[in-house]
């Protein structure tokens, strides 16, 4: 007797079924508030440097100016120069200090601001008397005027971070 051949009982079951895979979009809650930091951070980022630049380009301007005069008066004019590069600090003063504290300012007044901001007794005392003295003086000496136009340049330079 021969044994009837059964068909396999595990035959007619199907393979495995997986899942259908998880889908990127959208997003769980987490995800969006980190792209909602990242996204407020570049903006403060970009509105920090807008503010930076803005700042600066009064810096920028002035030293811009400063090499414009240097060239363009070298040694032809030093009472001109004296004047353009006092008007210089004068503007530049005005975008970094209150209008009311500068504005009014000239002579020995003028010198001896400059002076508490940064420049110690050189515009009183040294080359920066030279901003005062320079339309009453023969316009010989040259030397005088380029150690003026480098000091305009560094009081430029230490005020460039000042606002008050």
């Amino acid at each position: 007797m021969t044994t009837p051949v059964q068909p396999d009982a595990l035959s007619g079951l199907r393979g495995y079924h997986l899942p259908e895979p998880v889908s990127w979009w959208p997003p769980a809650p987490g995800w969006w508030l980190l792209a909602l930091l990242a996204l407020l951070t570049a903006l403060a980022l970009l509105a920090v440097a807008w503010r930076r630049y803005r700042h600066r380009a009064a810096l920028r301007a002035a030293l811009a100016e400063l090499d414009s005069l240097g060239r363009d008066h070298g040694d032809a004019d030093p009472a001109a120069l004296a004047r353009q590069l006092s008007r210089l600090l004068r503007r530049f003063a005005l975008t970094r200090y209150p209008r009311h504290e500068v504005a009014g300012l000239s002579g020995d007044d003028w010198l001896r601001f400059l002076d508490a901001h940064g420049g110690g007794k050189a515009f009183t005392e040294g080359a920066g008397r030279l901003l005062k003295e320079a339309p009453y003086r023969p316009a010989g000496d040259s030397s005088a005027f380029r150690e003026l136009a480098a000091l305009a340049r560094s009081w430029v330079l230490h005020n460039a971070a000042a606002r008050t």
